[in-house]
């Protein structure tokens, strides 16, 4: 019976994870509340205590696991490619997929930049495996001489942060813009702005 009752728990800690997740999109982290998330389980607020002492920890918990996943999808797309610059449109093309796959992770990470409370003291706690990403990948095309010289950051601040808003305002525009950024049309016709974009922020003064 053991094996089945860790299953069983681990499925619970699952739920109480993706539904964190939508409460913290939608209401942030202030307003949040360990009966809002238990709610939406279907549990009581002493189940969550169970598996995340408070709200903190169940936030952390959130906001890990989406930068893992996220960092995972970049993963596949640098691995994927060779040439620097496809190396770097595979790691943003990653992160857009990741986003519009988990649009609540998206409004999460977009609240994150507005409102360091979460965070406290340390803001790339759990977001620090990806900021490294971009620096490899940029430092490697600036050493290759493929990429002018970059700050990485401006590339995450001037094309890789466009994911966020591409997926986060598709009803925030008013009701004549709107759309739906999983639409496939939707999304190639967003990539390849994406994809111009980047190349163009990263081309040496030569290529221009």
């Amino acid at each position: 019976m053991k094996p089945v009752r860790h299953a069983r728990g681990e499925a619970t800690r699952q739920a109480i994870l993706e539904a964190a997740e939508t409460v913290f999109a939608e209401v942030g982290f202030a307003t949040a509340r360990l009966e809002d998330v238990a709610a939406a389980v279907g549990i009581r607020r002493p189940s969550i205590i169970y598996y995340f002492a408070n709200k903190q920890e169940l936030y952390d918990a959130v906001e890990e696991d989406i930068f893992a996943c996220m960092h995972q999808q970049a993963l596949k797309g640098i691995a994927a490619n060779d040439k620097p610059i496809d190396r770097l449109l595979g790691l943003l093309d990653g992160w857009l997929d990741f986003l519009v796959a988990r649009p609540s992770a998206a409004r999460i990470i977009q609240r994150l930049v507005a409102d360091v409370t979460p965070r406290r003291g340390n803001p790339t706690q759990f977001s620090n495996i990806l900021l490294r990403d971009v620096e490899m990948v940029v430092n490697e095309g600036i050493a290759a001489g493929d990429f002018r010289p970059i700050p990485p950051m401006h590339v995450v601040n001037a094309v890789g942060s466009s994911s966020l808003f591409y997926v986060c305002n598709g009803k925030q525009l008013g009701s004549n813009r709107s759309y739906d950024a999983a639409d496939p049309k939707e999304l190639e016709s967003f990539r390849e702005l994406l994809h111009l974009l980047t190349r163009a922020a990263v081309a040496p003064a030569t290529a221009r």
